[in-house]
């Protein structure tokens, strides 16, 4: 198996806790496992009255828990209101990603699938890549958008954006580590045949694996690659 050295440093934005493990919890935990330098960003959470002060406690602890097992090195949390995006001005926004993205200097992202159904996750998208124009020599590498299952293929594909993978990375060593990373999230987890079981996490997994003959993977889109002189 090769390894992902060329990443560089990583930063994971998850517009709500959970999208990470989902979208890509096996590729951190590999990142992790190599060596690598990986951030998360979870940039929402949820306020009263939508959300009670126990539940968002709750999560955050999940989150925590599920964080230490993937290994990830440093979490960010942004704090902005969840389901509530398309009310916080997008100067505001772009201002906060903008900010993210310098601090962290990330040479590889990994954002929400802009034609996921859930607004926030789209405008996390657009955001992110305004914070990741490439004006500068220090501008990510690579762009990757990630699938989350119930919002990626929830849309209205071919009316809206598809999600067709072009890169998937191997995670057989990882897939037992990303459940693991997800069955903390105990107040998120359905039973099966819901899509945030369990069952739905490995099937997906094992199917975008046997996809191009690896046991289990991880799916993503290309968004951007710049190969620049070392």
């Amino acid at each position: 198996m090769s390894d992902l050295k060329h990443f560089g440093r990583v930063l994971v934005i998850a517009p709500h806790p959970d999208d990470e493990i989902l979208g890509c919890g096996g590729t951190i935990a590999r990142l992790s496992a190599e060596g690598q330098e990986v951030h998360v960003a979870v940039t929402t959470q949820g306020y009263p009255p939508a959300f009670s002060e126990e539940s968002v406690a709750q999560v955050r602890r999940e989150m925590t828990s599920a964080h230490e097992i993937v290994r990830v090195s440093q979490t960010h949390v942004l704090d902005l209101p969840a389901a509530a995006l398309d009310q916080v001005p997008a100067s505001q926004l772009n201002a906060k990603l903008e900010q993210l993205v310098k601090d962290v200097a990330p040479d590889t992202l990994f954002l929400p699938f802009v034609g996921d159904i859930h607004g926030d996750h789209q405008l996390i998208f657009l955001a992110s890549m305004v914070a990741a124009r490439p004006r500068h020599d220090k501008a990510p590498s690579r762009i990757f958008c990630y699938e989350t299952l119930s919002e990626t293929n929830w849309y209205a594909a071919p009316v809206t954006p598809a999600f067709v993978p072009n890169v998937f990375i191997d995670i057989s060593d990882t897939l037992e580590t990303k459940v693991r990373a997800f069955a903390a999230f105990a107040s998120q987890v359905r039973p099966f045949p819901d899509e945030r079981s369990i069952e739905a996490i490995e099937s997906l997994a094992r199917i975008r694996g046997a996809a191009v003959h690896l046991r289990a993977a991880e799916a993503f889109v290309l968004v951007r690659e710049i190969a620049r002189k070392t």
